[in-house]
């Protein structure tokens, strides 16, 4: 028996997550089927490195499963998966892995990505971003994310509390700026990097930040709110197209950081 880390990437908007549910489409479910029918073993389960919400977007997720049968040729492999699965998902990358790895348990960092369209201009093309007309100070919201660097009881950023341990690690966070060529606006990429996340955390953090410009409050307000775990003072939870994950690492964060983010690359993980 062999196991298998698979990375992956979807558009997250005709799934009802990413998690297996009873009747209803989830990536698992349709990795699930492809790599069965592909190995010829019904009887085989993938384990997801973590669960994300209908609607969000992945360009970095990842799965480990086992089989009696290895795989020779990465590419012959790979090819064959796309072909089963359907459109909206693609396989990119497969590594043999030890015996006792883990997808979810060895992960040491998830990197997600909000993407705001600033612009006069609604999107035609890309929908998958969270389209705002109102020009937004994008300098308030980067000094206010700020704040939320570190080791933080989260609470006032989840929606649901069946998850008793509330604490994560965020190793980075900022707000950058795209400029939109023709001078139709901005795209506004959110960067959130931490060890682990609640229940809606990130599109919670997004709506505070929303809030915080919006009213032109103090940067100093987001370090209040995080302090309170109170989730009544947080902004609502943005719609999920405009999330995705980036990546899901099992590197040192700070490594990542400093090769994808702090020097401003922009590109897709495939050779990570």
């Amino acid at each position: 028996m062999a196991r298998y880390l698979l990375s992956f990437r979807y558009e997250g908007r005709n799934f009802f997550g990413s998690q297996k549910q009873p009747d209803r489409r989830t990536v698992q479910e349709e990795l699930n089927k492809a790599i069965c029918t592909l190995i010829k073993n019904n009887s085989t389960k993938i384990i997801m490195a973590g669960r994300l919400d209908r609607g969000v977007n992945a360009e970095c997720h990842t799965a480990h499963f086992d089989t009696v049968n290895p795989v020779e040729d990465e590419f012959k492999f790979l090819n064959a998966l796309n072909a089963i699965l359907p459109d909206d998902i693609a396989a990119f990358k497969i590594l043999k892995v030890d015996d006792n790895f883990h997808a979810q348990k060895n992960a040491l960092f998830r990197h997600y990505r909000y993407t705001i369209k600033n612009s006069f201009v609604k999107p035609v093309f890309n929908k998958n971003v969270l389209f705002v007309k109102k020009p937004l100070d994008f300098k308030l919201m980067n000094e206010a994310i700020l704040k939320i660097i570190g080791e933080h009881d989260f609470s006032a950023f989840k929606s649901i509390s069946d998850n008793p341990s509330t604490v994560c690690t965020i190793y980075f966070a900022n707000v950058e700026q795209r400029i939109i060529n023709n001078g139709e606006g901005c795209y506004l990429d959110i960067n959130i990097v931490g060890n682990r996340f609640l229940y809606n955390m990130v599109r919670s953090i997004v709506g505070t930040l929303l809030m915080i410009e919006k009213d032109n409050l103090s940067p100093s307000v987001m370090s209040e709110i995080l302090k309170s775990k109170n989730r009544a003072l947080a902004g609502h939870n943005v719609e999920p197209y405009g999330l995705t994950l980036i990546k899901t690492g099992y590197e040192n964060p700070y490594e990542y950081i400093n090769k994808h983010l702090n020097n401003k690359e922009r590109q897709i993980n495939e050779d990570i």
